[in-house]
């Protein structure tokens, strides 16, 4: 299946595409570390199904030195043993954060004191913004049918540049 719409070709897409970047960028920059980053994007990557950030992701992570057995095992993290309990507290804010549809009080309390006690309020912050700038990424994907496969580290920022 193609992409329905290349958002890369698209004026307006492609404005709006530079001003997400930069969102990101405030993330990237901020002191959660980034592997915990791109572990967190992956695992709301997997369950809404966006090939093209998981294949990012994956990449990505991998390009900064991240383990593939470590990238295998985020879609069973709770059944690892290679996981922080601080990336374990990231990843479940990063699922709950994802599946707010599929709980009536969207992120535990449980979950949330874990995520207080490994994290300090600018991490957090950049945690909350991380899991809600990826599931809007991966919603606009998903919509688009845009595949995962072709992608190279670094190719978004410069496709942006």
């Amino acid at each position: 299946m193609d992409a329905r719409f290349d958002m890369f070709a698209n004026e307006t897409a492609v404005k709006f595409a530079k001003r997400f970047a930069n969102a990101g960028l405030v993330i990237h920059q901020s002191s959660l570390p980034r592997s915990t980053q791109e572990l967190v994007s992956l695992r709301a990557s997997q369950i809404n199904g966006c090939g093209w950030c998981i294949d990012m992701h994956t990449k990505e992570a991998a390009a900064a030195g991240e383990s593939a057995v470590r990238l295998h095992l985020v879609a069973a993290w709770r059944e690892s043993t290679v996981f922080s309990e601080a990336e374990q507290a990231a990843l479940a804010l990063a699922e709950e954060g994802t599946r707010l549809a599929d709980a009536h009080e969207g992120v535990s309390d449980e979950t949330w004191a874990a995520v207080r006690k490994h994290y300090d309020d600018d991490q957090i912050a950049a945690l909350v913004a991380l899991v809600a700038l990826i599931n809007a990424a991966n919603r606009m994907a998903v919509i688009v049918h845009q595949r995962g496969g072709s992608y190279e580290p670094g190719m978004f920022a410069a496709a942006l540049g």
